[in-house]
C-alpha cells in the first residue's frame, strides 16, 4: 500500500459500493484522494458521503466525473448493464469485477471501440483487508501496460499491485487459478478435520500441526514449475508416482474406517492412478497436468 504523499491524489470514480467497492472506496478517500461513487442501490453509495465521497446519481454521472474511473460490481453482465450507452470516451477503465479471462479479453475490446484505455483486475484479498498495509493482500493486473503505469501509485493505495501482462485475460486467469488452488487447499483441510472429528483430538490443538504441514509442503509448486517447463519428470524424484499411489490406499481406508467420505479425495487419487496406468509410475506427479488438458492429443 502506497504512502499518502506518494500519490498525487487524482480524482476517481469507483463504480459498486458493495463491501468490496466500498471498501477501495475508503481506502482512497482515506489517502485524500477526491472520489465520486455510484451503486444501482442508492443508499449503499450514500453511506459513503460520510467518508467524503461525491455520490452520483448515475453511472453516467460517476463516470463523466473522473478520468479514471474503478468498476467493482457483481459480474461482467452487471458491467455491462451499467455502462451500456455511457460515454467512455478518453476514460482509463480498471475492471475489478470477478470474472474469466474470456470476459477480461472481450470486455477489454468493447472498451477499447469505445474510446477507453483497459485494465482488467483480479482481488487477491478480502474486503478488511483494504487499507490495511501489513494484510499481504494485492490485485492483479492485466491490460494496458501504459495505463498501470501512469496510475501505478494509485493503484496501490488501497493494496498491492502486480501487473502480470498486456493480454486483458491474464489478471482473470491468474486470479482464478490461485484460487482454484486455494480450494483444494480447503478440501484437504476439511477432510483432514473429519478424519478427527469423532476422536478426543480437539481441533485447535491440531490446527498448529495442519498449518505449519502445509507451509512446509507449499515450496512443492515451485518443483512442480520447474519439471513442467524443463519437461523432466524422472530426475531427482523423492517420492515417485508409484510410491503416492500405494500410500493413496491408506488414506482411503483411514478413511472408510473413521467413517468418513472420500468423496474430497477419490477425484485427486483416480488421477493419479489413471497416470500410473499410462506408465509414469517412477515420475513425479507434476505430469498430472495433461490428464486435466482436454485439448489432449489436438496437436499431434
Amino acid at each position: 500500500m502506497t504512502d499518502k504523499a506518494s500519490t498525487s491524489r487524482i480524482p476517481l470514480t469507483v463504480l459498486g459500493a458493495g463491501a468490496m467497492g466500498a471498501a477501495l472506496a475508503r481506502a482512497w478517500l482515506a489517502a485524500g484522494h477526491p472520489v465520486t461513487v455510484w451503486n444501482r442501490t442508492p443508499a449503499r453509495a450514500e453511506a459513503l458521503a460520510a467518508d467524503g465521497a461525491g455520490v452520483a446519481a448515475s453511472a453516467a454521472e460517476a463516470v463523466a466525473a473522473s478520468r479514471l474511473v474503478i468498476v467493482c460490481l457483481l459480474d461482467d453482465a452487471s458491467v455491462g448493464e451499467a455502462l451500456d450507452g455511457v460515454a467512455l470516451g478518453g476514460r482509463d477503465l480498471v475492471n475489478l469485477t470477478t470474472g474469466t479471462p474470456a470476459e477480461g479479453r472481450a470486455r477489454a475490446a468493447w472498451a477499447t471501440a469505445r474510446g477507453a484505455r483497459f485494465l482488467d483486475g483480479g482481488i487477491m484479498a478480502v474486503p478488511p483487508m483494504i487499507g490495511d498495509a501489513g494484510s499481504g493482500g494485492y490485485v492483479l493486473y492485466s491490460g494496458s501496460g501504459e495505463l498501470f503505469e501512469e496510475h501505478r501509485d494509485t493503484l496501490a493505495v488501497p493494496t498491492g499491485t502486480r501487473y502480470v501482462g498486456e493480454d486483458p485475460g491474464f489478471a482473470a486467469l491468474y486470479d482464478v487459478a490461485l484460487l482454484s488452488a486455494m480450494s483444494g487447499m480447503f478440501a484437504g483441510v476439511t477432510h483432514a478435520f473429519a478424519l478427527i472429528g469423532r476422536e478426543d483430538v480437539p481441533p485447535k490443538d491440531f490446527a498448529p500441526l495442519l498449518a505449519d504441514w502445509l507451509t512446509a509442503m507449499a515450496p512443492a509448486a515451485h518443483q512442480a514449475a520447474e519439471r513442467l517447463e524443463s519437461g523432466d519428470h524422472g530426475k531427482g524424484v523423492v517420492s515417485n508416482l508409484a510410491m503416492q499411489v500405494a500410500g493413496n490406499a491408506t488414506l482411503l481406508r483411514t478413511a472408510g474406517e473413521q467413517g468418513v467420505s472420500a468423496e474430497l479425495l477419490t477425484p485427486y487419487t483416480d488421477l493419479m492412478a489413471r497416470w500410473l496406468a499410462e506408465g509414469h509410475g517412477e515420475e513425479d506427479p507434476a505430469g498430472m497436468v495433461e490428464l486435466l488438458d482436454l485439448r489432449r492429443g489436438e496437436d499431434a
